[in-house]
């Protein structure tokens, strides 16, 4: 499997913010989002195998399998499995595009898969059919720039059967946050907007 990188922080977006985190970022992806900020991922890394990279996690209780994309990685349900056989709760940040049904059905499996929004350039690359897998333990996010991207994600909620926890953040994690309060408020948006914790804290530095 390739990686691009390996560190322990606290998980700084979604339901699990300020958790205690080893995050596992993969090499690679298939979709190039306009305000993307881990392009640093989509080359270069270092193979590892499964039992190297369960060393590195160590005792951490929660993993992010993150990238890129990591679902591109050909080793990755070898690692959901050491993972879960470990005991470990596995946040995995999926962008959407790529077929999830195959994603373990375990209670400390979570998909924290993303819907993008005009501005990313990548919405027409969505893979609808994902949304019925995602349960009440999941999160489907809006990564929001904009009032076009705003209305996108807003008829996007009203045209699809979503269950399961709805985050929208803004792009850059801290921009726009009175703004995006204010448009849910006033839209009735039944969503949880929150910032990137992590750029609150370290701005935009890497491995954090």
């Amino acid at each position: 499997m390739r990686i691009c990188e390996i560190f322990r922080s606290i998980q700084g977006e979604g339901l699990t913010m300020g958790v205690p985190t080893v995050f596992v970022r993969t090499v690679g992806c298939n979709l190039y989002c306009s305000w993307c900020d881990t392009k640093y991922s989509f080359t270069g890394g270092t193979e590892m195998s499964v039992p190297e990279i369960m060393d590195r996690i160590g005792n951490c209780r929660t993993v992010c399998v993150t990238g890129g994309e990591p679902m591109l990685q050909k080793d990755i349900y070898e690692l959901f499995d050491a993972l879960l056989k470990a005991g470990k709760k596995i946040v995995l940040e999926t962008n959407g595009s790529v077929d999830l049904k195959d994603v373990p059905k375990d209670p400390l499996m979570m998909i924290s898969m993303d819907i993008k929004c005009p501005s990313s350039g990548m919405t027409d690359r969505m893979l609808d059919s994902n949304i019925p897998l995602l349960s009440m333990k999941d999160q489907l996010k809006f990564v929001i720039k904009d009032q076009t991207d705003l209305e996108f994600a807003e008829r996007y909620l009203n045209d699809h059967d979503v269950r399961t926890n709805v985050i929208f953040g803004p792009v850059g994690g801290t921009d726009k946050l009175e703004w995006l309060v204010g448009e849910v408020l006033e839209r009735d948006i039944d969503a949880r907007v929150l910032p990137q914790l992590h750029k609150i804290i370290w701005g935009d530095k890497k491995g954090v």
